[in-house]
């Protein structure tokens, strides 16, 4: 915790909030052009040869650029070291049509799911008749007990005891939103996706676009993308969801 010249502590908030307020005021100048820096390095140039002395060593400021950079590092630092901090920091990444939020997490949404858009129960071939991909199936999990299709043939789902299979196209668009707090997603070189090992938030993203619908509490899930088709699989452990993985076909 830093202290001002009165010794009165500041709060970390306040020194958060001083710190923003000083990399706002620092005015950076614009680089000088190129033949503007050629002129100054000649002409220190020539100064250290008068006479044969050797130019004395300036002692070093900080120019207003560096000085910003700076005070960003600092308060990267402090974000950082704080659980406020590392909570207002959030990283995207988008995958094979799912697009992860990782920091700031809000609580797990609570209450009874509710289905996918206009989500009904479908055969095998009526699934691939609507669906706007073409559906693959995991020969490691053999016929699955139920099969839903949802919002105009957007989404297929394939359903086995304690084990969900939802197959989408991975590259219109975002089909999945997830709102994960700590650690990052793991990636899984073996089949190219991303693993992530706790419980998450997930929304789908309606086709039409506005508001994401929050579904339910999703556990540990591996995401990969199959050719055109994005994938992600929830129920089993990795090493059971990498074998199911590359089962698909």
């Amino acid at each position: 915790m830093s202290t001002s010249g009165d010794s009165e502590p500041i709060a970390p908030d306040d020194l958060e909030s001083r710190l923003r307020a000083l990399g706002e005021d620092l005015a950076v100048p614009p680089a000088p052009p190129p033949a503007g820096v050629a002129r100054a390095v000649r002409a220190r140039i020539e100064d250290g040869r008068d006479g044969g002395r050797t130019p004395r060593r300036a002692a070093w400021r900080p120019t207003p650029r560096v000085a910003a950079a700076a005070v960003a590092v600092l308060m990267a630092v402090l974000l950082g070291a704080t659980p406020q901090g590392r909570a207002a920091v959030v990283s995207v990444l988008r995958f094979a049509g799912v697009e992860i939020h990782v920091g700031g997490a809000g609580p797990l949404p609570t209450g009874v799911p509710s289905p996918l858009p206009g989500e009904r129960r479908v055969t095998l071939e009526e699934a691939r008749r609507t669906a706007r991909f073409p559906v693959m199936m995991p020969s490691a999990l053999g016929a699955p007990a139920d099969i839903r299709v949802a919002d105009g043939g957007r989404v297929v789902t394939l359903l086995w005891p304690g084990v969900r299979l939802d197959e989408f196209d991975g590259t219109l668009g975002v089909v999945w939103r997830k709102e994960l707090g700590e650690p990052w997603p793991d990636q899984v070189s073996a089949v190219g996706g991303w693993w992530i090992r706790q419980p998450h938030g997930v929304s789908y993203m309606p086709s039409g676009g506005g508001t994401p619908r929050q579904e339910r509490v999703a556990g540990p899930t591996l995401i990969w993308q199959h050719h055109l088709v994005g994938l992600r699989l929830e129920g089993p452990d990795l090493e059971e969801a990498v074998r199911i993985a590359r089962s698909v076909k």
